[in-house]
Formats: C-alpha cells, sequence, structure tokens
C-alpha cells in the first residue's frame, strides 16, 4: 500500500509520512522550497520503515500550480506503481484582519488550501477509479467555522468541507472514499512561527481536556481513514480535544 501526502516535509505531514511508514506503507510526499526539511524526513522515515525495501521519496511541488501538480501526479504513479490514498496536508497562512488583507494574501491562501486540494484530487482520480478504491483525506481546521484575522485560511478550510462532501458523493460508487480532518492548534513550527500566544493560551484555557495536542494524533486519525474507515464517506473526523470553535 501507498500514499501520497502534499506538505510532508515537516510537522503534521511529516507524522503523517513517519506513522505511514511504521504501518507498512510506502510514502511519497511533497515539499515546496525547504528541501533540507524533506532530507530530514526521508531519513526518519527510512529509519522507522518495517523493510528496507519500503518505497520512499519526495518531490519538489508548489500544489497551487496545476500544471506541476500532474506532472508529479504522473511521476508519482510511474514511480510507486499504484497509489492507494491520499492526504491534502499542504496549506499556508497570511493572517490580517480583513479590511486590511491584499489580494495577494487573499489569492496565494486560497490558491494553496484550497485549488491546491482540488489539483490533487483531480490529478490522481483516474487511477483510483480504474482501481475501484481509493482513500481521499483532507486535512481542515477549526479555523473553518470562523477565526479572527485568518478571513483567508477559514474560507480556505471551510472549502474544503464542500470539496470532500461532493467527491463522497460524485466516486463513492467507484469505491473511493474522501473524508476530512479537523484539527484545532497543534504545535508545529507553522503554529510557532505564524500565530501569537495567545492562541495556545485560548487553548489550554477552554480546550475541555486542558492541553494541546501534538501532530502524531492528526496522523492517527489519518492512518484509521486510510486503513479501517473503509465505511466511512463524507464525513469529518475532529481532533480537537473536545472544542469546538476557534478565537
Amino acid at each position: 500500500m501507498n500514499v501520497f501526502v502534499t506538505g510532508g516535509s515537516r510537522g503534521i505531514g511529516r507524522a503523517i509520512v513517519l506513522k505511514m511508514v511504521e504501518k507498512g506503507w510506502g510514502c511519497a510526499f511533497t515539499y515546496v522550497s525547504d528541501r533540507a526539511s524533506a532530507e530530514e524526513t526521508l531519513a526518519l522515515a527510512r529509519a522507522r520503515a518495517n523493510s528496507p525495501d519500503t518505497p520512499l521519496k519526495f518531490y519538489q511541488l508548489d500544489c497551487k500550480v496545476p500544471a506541476d501538480v500532474e506532472k508529479t501526479a504522473g511521476r508519482v504513479i510511474t514511480d510507486f506503481g499504484d497509489i492507494h490514498a491520499l492526504v491534502n496536508n499542504a496549506a499556508i497562512v497570511r493572517n490580517n484582519a480583513a479590511v486590511m488583507m491584499s489580494d495577494a494574501e487573499w489569492d496565494e491562501v486560497i490558491a494553496t488550501n484550497l485549488s491546491g486540494p482540488f489539483y490533487v484530487v483531480r490529478s490522481f482520480l483516474m487511477h483510483f477509479i480504474s482501481n475501484r478504491s481509493g482513500r481521499i483525506i483532507s486535512i481542515s481546521s477549526l479555523a473553518a467555522e470562523g477565526s479572527s484575522g485568518q478571513i483567508n485560511y477559514s474560507a480556505s478550510k471551510a472549502g474544503l468541507f464542500g470539496l470532500t462532501k461532493t467527491l463522497a458523493k460524485e466516486y463513492g460508487p467507484k469505491g473511493i472514499t474522501s473524508n476530512i480532518v479537523t484539527v484545532g492548534y497543534v504545535e508545529t513550527d507553522m503554529t510557532k512561527n505564524h500565530m501569537a500566544d495567545s492562541l495556545r493560551e485560548f487553548w489550554l484555557k477552554f480546550c475541555p481536556l486542558k492541553k494541546v495536542t501534538g501532530a502524531q494524533d492528526i496522523a492517527n486519525a489519518v492512518y484509521f481513514l486510510a486503513t479501517d474507515g473503509g465505511f466511512i464517506n463524507g464525513e469529518e473526523v475532529r481532533v480537537s480535544g473536545g472544542l469546538t470553535y476557534a478565537p
């Protein structure tokens, strides 16, 4: 079994790659510009793989460029033979209040976080249809229900719900499932570098479990949907400790 993960070089994506490898899956994953992190993920994956023959490879890809997505998908299928699941994880943030947000901040986030997943899914759909099976898993956020200072990010993550549920209806009859994993505050490089400390404090105060989580919990949910979740389709799995909203 093989999985394709976008944004797999660090954070949640890296945790997903490592989880799948530990469970015997081959992994293809992408990075945008930080090749060193991609090489580090690859080394960690090789160390955790059950077999030295486990197929592992990374690809440079900017998901918002449709021609590049198509080309990379073709290379992945050629290199791996079959892809059984794909994970739309790659995302960016460009925070600003709505009245101050530039066209560029809006366009880049929507293009990466919403158009990108569509391009990725479209590029693998014929492969899944031909195999009469496939698992599509997209990573969303509690911000999809509204998050101050993140109107672009919130809109992009909300859009993934429509994408996910439409795919579930259109391609369920072909043996393909489409589901979404919604996350809250997860300690990663992105939250550390691009989100205020007050968000972490909010989480610790209002999350019923009174703690933040790491990327491993997200990876566990993704693995479940890719394997045991065969009759789950068009659904949302929340990994948020019981908190149901963002600040």
